[in-house]
């Protein structure tokens, strides 16, 4: 059983559901990355997504697009992504996810990142623009490793599509809780809670619910019916806001503690 499966798993045995916040690799620079890491896992992280950036994050708001950007400028790559998570599991136990467009893994070299990410201790990979049609290659290389593959579902997907997603999918699906790109807003669509109902027809794994999700209010209604949810822009804002503090990763550790209540309700 994968990290990501018995997270889950203890989470159901103890009637929990399961935050999951997301940042982006290298912002606002790779020590920070690690730093970060290390307190959203102390603030109560069920699983962490570590966002690889990329220069045409299509799937993204704004926040999460400047944040690719501020990172792009250090000029990283995979390696250094991977260091950063290697130096984090020595250390913690949280399941990480790295959250990525394709192009980037497809130029480190798919296999090379099975291998790599594997021993770095990755858990799983979602890749935003990745359709299950077009994913064997690359899911199977990830099995192969022990590497969960998580797919997007969205509330205009087809029942065929759930299915297709259902039978490739391990670790979790992530249901986005709406048509469009990240970003914070006022309220959760009412969608979101008809999409994990529908999902739950095709498939027993975990189902957690992004995209929008910036408040504790709105963790609590997610929680309703979902396994999990992804706070990712909101965090990412916060990042931003406090780039220039000397504890900045302190303060965002306090940021994601604010919804532990929440969370644990």
């Amino acid at each position: 059983m994968s990290r990501i499966a018995q997270t889950f798993a203890r989470l159901k045995s103890e009637g929990r559901r399961g935050f999951i916040p997301f940042v982006t690799a290298g912002d606002p620079n790779l020590e920070t990355t690690y730093e970060l890491l290390m307190e959203l896992a102390g603030a109560g992280a069920s699983l962490i997504e570590l966002g690889v950036p990329f220069s045409d994050p299509v799937a993204d708001g704004p926040v999460i697009q400047r944040a690719s950007e501020r990172a792009l400028r250090y000029g990283f790559g995979m390696d250094e992504i991977l260091a950063q998570v290697s130096r984090v599991r020595e250390k913690l136990d949280v399941p990480l996810v790295l959250f990525s467009y394709f192009n980037p893994l497809l130029q480190f070299g798919l296999e090379r990142l099975s291998v790599e990410a594997s021993k770095a201790g990755v858990d799983g990979l979602l890749v935003t623009d990745l359709v299950p049609e077009e994913s064997e290659e690359f899911s199977s290389l990830l099995r192969a490793h022990n590497l969960d593959m998580i797919f997007l579902v969205a509330p205009t997907s087809t029942d065929e599509r759930l299915r297709m997603v259902a039978s490739r999918a391990t670790g979790f699906i992530y249901a986005v809780s709406r048509a469009g790109v990240t970003g914070a807003r006022d309220r959760v669509s009412r969608d979101a809670e008809a999409l994990v109902a529908r999902v739950r027809q095709f498939s027993d794994l975990p189902v957690a619910v992004g995209f929008g999700i910036s408040t504790a209010e709105q963790v609590r209604d997610v929680w309703r019916y979902a396994d999990a949810a992804v706070v990712g822009s909101a965090i990412v804002a916060e990042i931003e806001r406090r780039a220039s503090s000397p504890d900045l990763a302190k303060r965002i550790g306090e940021f994601a503690l604010s919804l532990l209540p929440v969370l644990e309700s």
